[in-house]
């Protein structure tokens, strides 16, 4: 972490100090680390919660990602709108208390509904961070090293993500389902406080031109305009179908990858959660630093660079996913879900320092949030329950086991895949259009 750091510095006058943006830089992580940890924990706990009884149908396992993510897109504009106004470190702190408890109350629930409530307010706390720490990450640094900064935040996703597979992996068969919501509810307790220690810089800081100082009251009419004015915006409009699309694909591997090896590939339930998530920690973390390295380096080249090779990653990922999801032979599947996974993180921080770059400093919380209201509505709201359902369906009307109909469902996910990657692609060409318009129309 520290020779990455080192060479993400601040770089205006307005700006804070290397220390200070060094050590946001890492409370934000360690926090997006946890937020991915009580997101996923439940996805490893599908088959222990059926066989408790908790749920009765894989369409209500999908259901507990659903309901969670439901609330957080839904809260998502909100927290947009109060993030471009209103103390940021402050509304964080209080996300990050909000979710961490409902994740404890999570191993209180004793039904089914009780359940899904308390998965559904994690959404709440969640949409606070999710749309508010990227805002603030980018005026910790400047343009030329933000990719990088956004490679190291989003390396907490696919490590936290396998921390919840693990953490429910080792602590359910050992304790039970339950004492792995307390297990990842705790520490947000205490990391609430730290927030509240880190520096909030003015918007804009680290811009060539700073934006004006952000007004304090939000107004409901200026928040719909700004939401209209992004919508407007071709460029940002492709990049968050693209990412909706990818959101799809990667929210449905990993509510049923787990599932998946355990049901259809026979792979006993600690090797299934552990070993996939061990999968998600060493590929997410090198594809996700290479990415945002690769991306900062092609910047120097194209203002599109973090558009385009996200498109081609991403595209050259789908073959293998389908792969890993068809072929029967260890060797194959493990083999082929490793370099899917490597691809498809190589575009974590890339996509998402795209998103805040293509608009105004002033608009980058309300764009976040935008952002996560669609891709979820548009992507893992849909395909958990999606692939749950199409089991359910399959089953029902042909003659096929549990194991062979979660199979068939499951090959959504690289279409999904190959839709975003040539989604991106086209967004690296209108943002490439959008500029070379506003260089002749400045001339």
């Amino acid at each position: 972490m520290s020779a990455a750091s080192s060479a993400l510095t601040p770089g205006s006058a307005g700006s804070v100090t290397v220390r200070l943006a060094q050590r946001g830089l890492i409370v934000l992580t360690l926090i997006n680390l946890l937020n991915y940890l009580d997101r996923y924990i439940v996805t490893a706990l599908f088959e222990d919660l059926k066989r408790a009884r908790m749920v009765e149908s894989d369409l209500g396992l999908g259901a507990l990602v659903t309901g969670f993510l439901i609330v957080y897109m839904l809260a998502a504009p909100a927290f947009g709108a109060f993030g471009d106004r209103r103390s940021r470190t402050r509304l964080i702190a209080a996300g990050v208390f909000a979710w961490s408890l409902a994740t404890f109350l999570s191993g209180l629930a004793r039904n089914y509904l009780q359940l899904l409530a308390a998965r559904a307010l994690v959404g709440i706390g969640e949409a606070a961070y999710g749309t508010i720490a990227p805002a603030l990450l980018a005026d910790y640094f400047p343009v030329r090293t933000r990719g990088r900064a956004f490679a190291i935040f989003g390396m907490a996703i696919p490590v936290g993500a396998a921390l919840g597979y693990i953490v429910g992996g080792l602590i359910a068969p050992r304790l039970g389902w339950r004492y792995a919501f307390y297990v990842g509810g705790v520490p947000g307790l205490l990391l609430a406080a730290w927030v509240l220690r880190l520096p909030d810089p003015p918007r804009g800081s680290q811009e060539a031109a700073p934006s004006a100082p952000a007004p304090t009251a939000v107004s409901w009419r200026a928040t719909l305009a700004t939401y209209g004015h992004l919508l407007g915006q071709r460029p940002y409009r492709l990049s968050v179908l693209g990412y909706a699309a990818y959101t799809f694909a990667v929210g449905g591997l990993a509510a049923w990858m787990p599932a998946f090896l355990e049901r259809v590939r026979a792979v006993p339930a600690g090797e299934a959660r552990i070993g996939f998530g061990e999968i998600v920690v060493v590929t997410g973390f090198v594809g996700t630093l290479v990415g945002g390295w690769l991306g900062d380096y092609w910047l120097r080249h194209s203002r599109q660079a973090y558009l385009w090779m996200s498109g081609l990653v991403t595209l050259c990922a789908a073959p293998f996913a389908a792969v890993a999801l068809s072929a029967h032979s260890p060797a194959v599947y493990y083999g082929a879900t490793v370099v899917a996974e490597l691809l498809l993180f190589m575009s974590t921080g890339p996509i998402n320092a795209a998103i805040v770059n293509l608009v105004s400093a002033g608009e980058r919380a309300a764009a976040v949030a935008l952002s996560i209201l669609t891709i979820h509505l548009l992507g893992d709201v849909i395909s958990p329950s999606l692939i749950g359902a199409i089991s359910d369906a399959v089953r029902h009307f042909t003659p096929v086991s549990d194991a062979e109909s979660l199979g068939q469902a499951v090959l959504i996910v690289p279409v999904a895949m190959a839709v975003c990657g040539l989604v991106w692609l086209l967004a690296a060409r209108a943002s490439r259009l959008a500029e070379d318009a506003a260089r002749v129309a400045a001339h």
